[in-house]
Parts: C-alpha cells; sequence; structure tokens
C-alpha cells in the first residue's frame, strides 16, 4: 500500500500556505474557502492544505479493496470515522489508528 495523498490542517490556512510555499517550495493551488491543494517537486505524493480548527495531519494510503480494509480496522484496534464514501474525486474512508492517528484510506484506481 503506497502513500498517494496527505492533508496538513489548521486554523490559520494563510500561515499554511505561506509556510509550505516558503520552506518546502510546494506549489499551493487554492481551490475555494479553506481548501488548497499542494504539488510537492519530484515525484512525491502531492496533497492538500485544509483549515480546521486543531492542527493534524493526515496520511491517504491507496488501498485495493477499500471495503475490506475498514472491515478490518477494529480488529486491529482501529476506529472508523467515516465509512467508504464517494466525495466526487475519490473513494474513501478515514480511520484512526490505536493511537489515534488519522489515515484515509483510498480506493485505487
Amino acid at each position: 500500500m503506497n502513500i498517494v495523498h496527505f492533508d496538513v490542517a489548521g486554523p490559520d490556512h494563510d500561515a499554511l500556505h505561506r509556510f509550505y510555499a516558503g520552506v518546502l517550495e510546494w506549489k499551493v493551488e487554492p481551490q475555494g474557502p479553506g481548501y488548497a491543494l499542494v504539488r510537492t517537486p519530484g515525484s512525491g505524493p502531492d496533497g492538500a492544505l485544509v483549515e480546521t480548527e486543531d492542527a493534524s495531519l493526515t496520511l491517504g494510503v491507496a488501498v485495493d479493496d477499500l471495503e475490506a480494509a475498514v472491515a478490518r480496522v477494529a480488529d486491529h484496534g482501529g476506529e472508523v470515522l467515516m465509512p467508504p464514501t464517494d466525495n466526487g474525486w475519490v473513494h474513501k474512508a478515514i480511520v484512526v489508528d490505536p493511537a489515534g492517528n488519522r489515515i484515509s484510506l483510498i480506493a485505487r484506481g
């Protein structure tokens, strides 16, 4: 399973834009209020900057069978925060690991 996307979230969207564009030279492409796509140099995964009340980092991992991966979450100490959902761009689910770290499981293909 490959990391194919990430979301960096926090309460000051403009500060996130300046930081990641200035420090890491990521190309920031605003998509609307509180959301911007980011393009990383080279072959690294691209991601998004998201305006939220709390800071967080969510990894997006591509899986071959989204429903099967979600079905295994609770058995391995995790929790499903968002069941498989088609958001218009991708079919994904959001889960947390036993420590509370968020992972976006994204249907491959």
